[in-house]
């Protein structure tokens, strides 16, 4: 059996394998390089010949993918020049920051947040593979279903609440109604003051242009048959204005235009990522 059918969230194992696709196949320089994932998740011959792999027709999935992760390691990098020393990762699945940026990750502790058979197989790559577990890296399983608390394990785990962080979650807010991303925001807003939070969101359909609408409802309509249907979407104005309702001091929208900007523009293989997905950067 390979490791690719024992990992529980299928999602974080498409992303990890298309962040080492960009790096294969896509022209230098590379906005985000990334192959841990690839190494953890050691998939079977002939995964690139997976539907969800094409070359051509992921490339703007894949464009989305690194460089939402390229702006939030860049705010991370940021902040902990500022002298910020935690950073939460909500929903980790297999980021890879704490193996790929050592140079970053000894002045941090990194907290990462999922549920508890996601980390467990996290670890156990981890070791196999020769990462191993740093000693700034802690996984925090988290078994949200049962009610659990994540701002009380990470406390159990070494988290100062004295002390502001730098808080992202990736690909997460779709899955959540508006409630409950609300509810997760003014958690977060009632860290301690400096506190930054990065999110992203997906804007509404009729937002998107039209050439754009069907391959997103394809993606949706798989999501709903694979029980993991999205269920909110935001116009810009309305991310912010839920942050600020959420408690927190400024927030603001970054969109995809301003990602292609400083990421994407001037290369050779016309590479930008598809539309759909923008960020909202929040602080205490």
């Amino acid at each position: 059996m390979s490791q690719a059918k024992v990992i529980p969230d299928h999602t974080a194992v498409r992303v990890a394998l298309w962040r080492a696709l960009h790096v294969e196949l896509d022209s230098a320089p590379s906005v985000l390089v990334d192959t841990v994932g690839l190494k953890l998740i050691a998939p079977e011959d002939g995964w690139k010949n997976r539907g969800d792999m094409h070359p051509m027709g992921t490339r703007g999935y894949r464009a989305s993918i690194v460089g939402r992760a390229r702006l939030f390691e860049d705010i991370v990098e940021e902040k902990i020049g500022n002298g910020i020393d935690q950073y939460v990762i909500l929903g980790a699945g297999l980021d890879t920051f704490a193996q790929r940026r050592p140079d970053l990750a000894v002045k941090v502790k990194v907290f990462e947040i999922d549920q508890p058979d996601t980390q467990a197989w996290k670890r156990k790559r981890l070791e196999e593979t020769g990462f191993g577990i740093a000693e700034n890296l802690v996984l925090v399983p988290v078994d949200f279903e049962s009610g659990e608390s994540w701002r009380k394990k990470i406390s159990q785990h070494g988290f100062n609440d004295q002390k502001p962080a730098v808080v992202t979650s990736t690909g997460v807010s779709m899955y959540l109604n508006r409630e409950t991303n609300k509810a997760m925001m003014t958690e977060i807003s009632q860290m301690a003051p400096g506190t930054t939070f990065a999110m992203t969101f997906m804007l509404p359909l009729e937002m998107l242009p039209a050439e754009d609408r069907p391959g997103h409802e394809r993606v949706y309509a798989a999501a709903k048959a694979a029980g993991t249907p999205f269920v909110s979407f935001f116009k810009p104005p309305e991310a912010v204005a839920l942050a600020l309702e959420a408690g927190f001091k400024t927030a603001k929208h970054v969109s995809r235009e301003e990602v292609i900007e400083k990421y994407f523009k001037g290369r050779a293989d016309g590479l930008e990522p598809s539309p759909g997905e923008e960020f909202l950067i929040a602080t205490v």
